[in-house]
């Protein structure tokens, strides 16, 4: 129902990149091109220049990125609003979540979708994303809700809600004032490490990679299977982590703990929803599109 074209444009404009576009849309690259081109030919303007591997938005282009920001939030309302009358909205729901989406994302939006959905119930387990692919696999959840790269072909995967993973010490470690150390730095430093099967240490092991570091180069000090249990013990130690921003974002403010810059790194990654192929439960997908459209303040 909503034009394809400007979900592309919105994609290409938020990344800035048409490869990353074309893979958050599950679409060729060749493709997202031929949608932009229809669009600036519709429109009789160029939506974005480009040099050489580089894009950015012109005029035209940041006034259709707003136009369409706010056309997605209509239609997700939309959705939402038709979906409710047209199917039932009772039942439970057996969601399957990666420990830093359940403990910092998702309670907000549980709570929501109760008081607006009431005669729904939800039955949450979490657990680190390899296990909760498998659950998934396995028919003993109905969504689940992960990080990391990997991607298995029996599930589709729908962008949920973005997130950084950042260098987190106590507000009192000497490095807190420097603010910033080189990448050879980050070798010397005690680490605390999540655990095999962590979406969280396969994001961090990939974004690494072109530093020229790997995962078992850092000195690990332990391994916490907790992104709580990880941020309270840097809070009462000289070690670091590299820790979900909505872990942290309390104690950020509070001044409790203090962000490292590591040049040269940004470790940027989608929280994603996944659902097997096919799937025509209504109340998983009524959640999914209601926690699409939820309002997250970072």
């Amino acid at each position: 129902m909503f034009d394809f074209r400007l979900q592309v444009f919105h994609t290409v404009a938020r990344r800035l990149n048409f490869t990353k576009a074309a893979e958050e849309l599950f679409i060729t690259q060749p493709a997202v091109s031929k949608h932009i081109q229809e669009l600036e030919q519709h429109f009789k303007v160029k939506l974005f220049e480009r040099n050489g591997t580089k894009i950015r938005l012109t005029t035209a282009g940041d006034i259709l990125l707003q136009h369409t920001g706010r056309l997605l939030n209509v239609y997700h309302s939309l959705e939402l609003d038709m979906n409710s009358l047209a199917q039932p909205h009772s039942g439970k729901i057996r969601i399957g979540a990666s420990t830093t989406v359940a403990q910092y994302v998702l309670p907000g939006v549980l709570a929501a979708f109760h008081r607006r959905f009431t005669g729904s119930s939800i039955e949450l387990t979490v657990n680190n994303t390899e296990q909760i692919e498998h659950l998934l696999q396995q028919q003993k959840i109905d969504l689940g809700i992960i990080e990391g790269r990997s991607r298995n072909a029996l599930f589709k995967y729908t962008p949920f809600v973005k997130d950084e993973l950042v260098l987190v010490a106590a507000s009192n470690h000497p490095l807190a004032r420097k603010g910033v150390i080189k990448p050879e730095e980050l070798l010397q430093i005690p680490l605390l490490m999540r655990e095999p099967g962590s979406g969280t240490l396969e994001v961090l092991a990939h974004a690494l990679k072109p530093l020229g570091i790997k995962i078992s180069q850092l000195k690990k000090e332990m391994q916490l299977e907790s992104t709580e249990s990880a941020k309270q013990y840097v809070l009462h130690s000289d070690c670091m982590a590299f820790l979900s921003v909505h872990s942290v974002l309390k104690e950020l403010q509070n001044k409790e703990c203090a962000v490292i810059e590591v040049k040269g790194l940004t470790i940027e990654r989608d929280f994603y929803f996944i659902r097997p192929h096919g799937q025509t439960e209504s109340l998983p997908e009524l959640f999914m599109n209601f926690a699409l459209r939820y309002n997250f303040r970072l």
